[in-house]
């Protein structure tokens, strides 16, 4: 490792500790990744963003800190926040390991403790982000009202003012955001991870699961099974097996994956084009 050393000032200015060396790591879509290796002998995970809209890391930090929260009562691991401000955000680095049927299984029970921790209701005390996308996160009295107007509407706007959906896919997916009351049972609301797709899971040396980049809030816990489902995670059946087991879910809820796909689907039209507002068209039509 050499180093950088703008990262490496940016760094020691937050932490109050020298950074040896810096490493580049790949795979971040928005943010700039960096590792840094502490003079104290820990290793830290740097991301930041210049510039980055209002609260960005801010938003991040605190959804680890609360989904942190379930962790002592067997909730999933979250990495340490060390230091965050308005450029950039600094984590306990974690260590890749390789998924296997025994490690699944314990993530699989951890996320059903996560979710049991619960919310205060549908939403979270301030609006987050999802990639770069504004987040709406005041509450409502439902989950169902929640869903279409939080997590449907606002992004179903965009991509017709961007003319990114057709007007019979978007009139598909707005009548199918309507039906949740007789689609999904009514439950609780769980302390959701909310963007719980298989790059924000990370299986680690340790033999344990650490998620990373929530969207935290209070939501049905079906939408953080749906993720994981939607773009495929290694072990997954495994993982299913093992929530259920541990807080069994309510009878159809593998039929209603789909459903909760509706918004992450949407989500991504918005950030990468039409195809997905159209693959979220044909899983709408499922549901009318």
């Amino acid at each position: 490792m050499a180093r950088q050393p703008v990262v490496a000032g940016r760094a020691e200015q937050l932490l109050g500790s020298a950074v040896v060396a810096t490493a580049p790591v790949a795979g971040g879509d928005i943010s700039t990744a960096v590792k840094l290796r502490l003079s104290s002998g820990r290793t830290a995970f740097l991301k930041t963003l210049s510039p980055a809209p209002p609260q960005f890391f801010a938003r991040e930090a605190a959804g680890l800190r609360w989904l942190a929260e379930a962790t002592p009562d067997g909730g999933v691991a979250t990495p340490e926040v060390l230091a965050v401000d308005t450029d950039c955000l600094i984590l306990d680095w974690v260590e890749a390991g390789r998924p296997n049927a025994e490690v699944a299984g314990s993530f699989g029970r951890a996320l059903a403790a996560t979710h049991a921790c619960g919310a205060a209701g549908f939403g979270a005390e301030a609006d987050g982000y999802i990639g770069r996308l504004p987040l709406p996160n005041r509450s409502l009295p439902t989950w169902a009202e929640f869903h279409a107007e939080r997590r449907i509407a606002p992004y179903l706007k965009v991509l017709r003012d961007k003319d990114i959906v057709s007007s019979e896919d978007a009139a598909l997916i707005e009548t199918a955001a309507t039906r949740a009351p007789s689609i999904v049972p009514e439950e609780p609301p769980a302390r959701l991870h909310g963007d719980l797709w298989n790059g924000n899971v990370l299986w680690s040396a340790g033999d344990r699961v650490v998620v990373v980049d929530p969207a935290a809030y209070g939501g049905h816990r079906e939408v953080d099974l749906a993720m994981l489902a939607l773009f495929g995670l290694p072990q997954l059946p495994q993982v299913m097996a093992a929530y259920d087991e541990a807080h069994p879910l309510a009878d159809g809820w593998e039929d209603r994956l789909g459903y909760h796909q509706l918004f992450p689907l949407l989500v991504h039209a918005c950030l990468f084009g039409g195809q997905y507002g159209a693959r979220a068209a044909r899983v709408a039509q499922r549901y009318l």
